[in-house]
Formats: C-alpha cells, sequence, structure tokens
C-alpha cells in the first residue's frame, strides 16, 4: 500500500513539515528533516508515528537538524503485506535512513519501541552516536505484559482487536495520556491508521514483543540487552513520564541499574506519551541536555 500524502489542512497547521521518503525494502520510509546542525534522529514507538516528535522538532529546529522517521507500516510510509515487520527489520531501515542521509554523527531520541530500534541502530554505528535520550523506553527483557497488551498480541482476538477494532490505538490516546488532548491531536494520531489494512503494523509490533527464546526477535532484543553496559561511555539523560501504567517506575529502576550514574528527569503528572503530557516543559528540558556541542567526527 502506498504512502499517505494528502494530510488535511487542521492537520498541516500541526505537523507542519515537508515530507522525505527513502527506498527500502518493503517499500518506502517517510521521515521528516528540519534545520540545520547536529543531527537529532528521533524514533516512535506503536502504536504513535513521527506526529509524536512534532512538538520537539519544532523547538530543536532552529539549533539542530531534527529528523523523524515513520517506521515501515505506520504514518506515511508504505504498508506492505507481505513482510515480517521484525525488530531486525526496523533497525535494518534505521541503518538504511543514516546511510541514506550520510550522516556522520548523530544524537537518539527514543521513545517506546523506539528505543530497541535506535540503540539496535547504536549498536552498529557506535562510533557516530553522541547523545542519547530515552523516554518511556525499554531494550532489555523485564516482567510480563500487562493483560491488555497480552489480549492484542494474541492471533485471532489481538487481530480483531488491533486492527478490526483500532482498540490498541484508542486505547493508547485515552490512557497513555494524563491530560486530555485536544480533537484535532487525537485526529493526527489516527490519521494515518484509518482503515484495517492501514493498522497491519500495529498489530506486528505487539506480536514481536520476544516473550521466549523461540520468537524471531528474542536474540535480536538479547544482543541489544548485552550491548548496553557499552552505551555507558555515551552521554545518557531519561525523562520519564511517572504514570505509565506499562513502562513504570520499575523500568526506570532497571535502567538505574544499568547506568547508575545516568541522570534522570521525572515528570509526576506524565504519563507514557511524555511529550504530550509534558508539552511545554519537556523541549527546553531535552534541548538543555543536547545542548554541549559534539566532538568533531
Amino acid at each position: 500500500m502506498a504512502p499517505i500524502t494528502e494530510l488535511p489542512r487542521y492537520l498541516r497547521v500541526l505537523y507542519p513539515f515537508e515530507s522525505h521518503f527513502f527506498e527500502a525494502p518493503g517499500g518506502k520510509l517517510h521521515f521528516i528533516d528540519e534545520g540545520e546542525g547536529e543531527a537529532v534522529l528521533m524514533f516512535h514507538g506503536n502504536p504513535t508515528w513521527s506526529f509524536y516528535y512534532r512538538n520537539l522538532v519544532l523547538s530543536l529546529k532552529d539549533r539542530y537538524r531534527a529528523i523523524a522517521v515513520d517506521h515501515l507500516g505506520c504514518g506515511l510510509s508504505d504498508r506492505p503485506a507481505k513482510f515480517t515487520y521484525h525488530l531486525a527489520d526496523h533497525i535494518d531501515n534505521a541503518c538504511r535512513l543514516v546511510e541514506h542521509l550520510g550522516l556522520k554523527r548523530f544524537h537518539l531520541v527514543l521513545h517506546d519501541w523506539g528505543g530497541p530500534v535506535g540503540l539496535g541502530l547504536a549498536q552498529r554505528h557506535f562510533d557516530k552516536v553522541g547523545k542519547v535520550v530515552f523516554l518511556n523506553t525499554a531494550a532489555f527483557f523485564a516482567r510480563p505484559l500487562p493483560l491488555p497488551i497480552q489480549l492484542c498480541r494474541s492471533v485471532g482476538l489481538g487481530a480483531l482487536l488491533t486492527r478490526g477494532l483500532n482498540a490498541f490505538l484508542l486505547g493508547s490516546i485515552f490512557k497513555c495520556t494524563q491530560r486530555s488532548l485536544t480533537t484535532e491531536t487525537k485526529h493526527g494520531y489516527l490519521w494515518p491508521y484509518k482503515t484495517i489494512k492501514n493498522r497491519e503494523a500495529i498489530y506486528r509490533f505487539v506480536r514481536d514483543i520476544p516473550v521466549n527464546s523461540a520468537h524471531p526477535s528474542y536474540r535480536t532484543l538479547k544482543d541489544i540487552q548485552d550491548f548496553l553496559p557499552h552505551l555507558a561511555e555515551k552521554s545518557l539523560h531519561a525523562f520519564w513520564g511517572m504514570k505509565d501504567f506499562v513502562f513504570d517506575e520499575a523500568y526506570l529502576d532497571a535502567w538505574r541499574e544499568h547506568y547508575p550514574l545516568m541522570p534522570i528527569k521525572r515528570y509526576e503528572d506524565a504519563g507514557h506519551w511524555v511529550l504530550e503530557d509534558a508539552k511545554g516543559r519537556i523541549e527546553s528540558d531535552i534541548a538543555a541536555f543536547l545542548g554541549d556541542r559534539l566532538p568533531n567526527a
């Protein structure tokens, strides 16, 4: 299925960016590329898209080259029906984006599934990585999944919920924030996923959570988890919504175990979509962390 490029006017007000595309196995990937300076690569999770980063891009583009990509099957990217949508595939595409843009150095901003995708990229291009921002994410094996996510990843019922009823995205809109989104913002998240065919990647992302060693993405996530100690030599910072019903304080504690010296900014009134709940505060906090110049490549 071809990418969605004709956004409604009200959405262009919230997301006023020029669209760019590059070819990858399975189809074209969409990304936005705003501003000049040090590159800041942003990777979204499930079931969002680069729209999640719109305010951060707007706040950074005067000082940085702010780049946010839509994973294959998400946002304005192609939606191939015959594609595995495994973690390794998304990491491959992240590496292709870096190569496509010819990036020599970049910072990373990672949310939700963007965590393992971005850290898989960091593992392969370690010398190119500057600073890393963690936004309610994980890249390691943790506690059992909440029941709603278990239901959504089941073969029959999960497909009905995520693809047929769009319950995973609709539930996220109401469950992942602590303050109500505007009608226009809700429509912004919903717009790329209006039909059953457009929701394939949402279901595949949930299915791709490796719950045992036989899962196709288990080895990939295990390799990333084993890589985490090497990342300690980079400059890291967590910006965390403390009312996240999935990536809760137990996940934050796990990050503390990996990186005891990593600074953490807690937003006590924010949920999983921390960029939405902490809007107007978190952008300047992230910019302050990124403020030191990267060394010359």
